[in-house]
């Protein structure tokens, strides 16, 4: 399956919302395809992440639609009003022309208010999804984890975005307790091996730790032969020494790290799902 066939734009002012609805398409920089997005482009349909500004449908994708043909151009071929001497008079931007809107059933929604850049994705992933953290399709290790972590009912966020001095992080997988917070990475070992990649790895846990994350490394093998038992093992004794789950989530707090995927003590503010 294609990666990056849906695109997950985020959509946070009205008017780009209503060019999309009316008029059929919808701008993204030249220069942010480039620095996000790399060979994941270009996508075959857009969705659109509303963010706070619209109300009862924010926080959550609730149209998409195909993309019929891309373009790039200027911002005075886009609005030809646009004043000469506009600081981004000659930026250059890919026109997605799109089909009608189609309105989900179901909306897929962020269970937690955070920043997003753009999801790239497969339409597979895209039809399956309940929620924002279902879409993300960075490696079928951390598909894994991701699977096993929701039988166990630990909300996390994947590839959440974390910003150190000049330092742009993606944790894979960040989960928010009520006296800490943890970053959970799957190290595949194509990319985690050798005096290089440790050496950065060690240099980002460091400065992870210095604003407070508890860093857990899983490697493919703990993952495939031992998810339950060693990984949510791990991950939940982890939790429960953090003050357990922020009770704002709505879920189980406490674990047994015997029984990760057992019977789980509630909060007072939580109730079953």
């Amino acid at each position: 399956m294609p990666r990056g066939e849906v695109l997950v734009a985020i959509v946070n002012n009205l008017e780009d919302m209503r060019l999309a609805h009316e008029e059929g398409w919808y701008r993204i920089p030249v220069a942010s395809v480039r620095k996000w997005l790399g060979n994941r482009w270009p996508p075959r349909w857009l969705a659109f992440y509303q963010t706070k500004v619209f109300g009862p449908e924010a926080h959550a994708i609730n149209y998409y639609a195909v993309v019929r043909d891309i373009r790039i151009v200027s911002r005075t071929d886009l609005f030809p009003d646009t004043p000469r001497n506009h600081p981004k008079a000659n930026r250059r931007y890919y026109q997605l022309l799109l089909g009608d809107l189609q309105p989900l059933t179901k909306p897929i929604v962020s269970r937690r208010l955070r920043r997003i850049v753009f999801i790239p994705t497969t339409f597979e992933k895209f039809e399956a999804a309940d929620e924002i953290n279902d879409l993300w399709d960075e490696s079928p290790l951390e598909d894994r984890l991701w699977a096993t972590f929701k039988r166990a009912r630990i909300r996390a966020e994947r590839q959440y975005l974390v910003e150190i001095e000049d330092r742009t992080y993606f944790l894979d997988f960040a989960i928010f307790c009520n006296d800490g917070k943890i970053d959970v990475e799957t190290d595949g070992d194509a990319w985690h091996i050798g005096p290089e990649p440790a050496q950065v790895d060690r240099q980002r846990d460091n400065n992870l730790a210095s604003r407070g994350w508890q860093v857990l490394r899983f490697n493919t093998t703990e993952i495939h032969e031992r998810p339950v038992d060693y990984c949510v093992s791990k991950v939940v004794t982890t939790i429960n020494r953090l003050g357990r789950l922020d009770h704002t989530t709505g879920v189980p707090v406490r674990y047994d790290p015997s029984d990760p995927l057992g019977p789980q003590q509630l909060g007072l503010f939580d109730r079953e799902t």
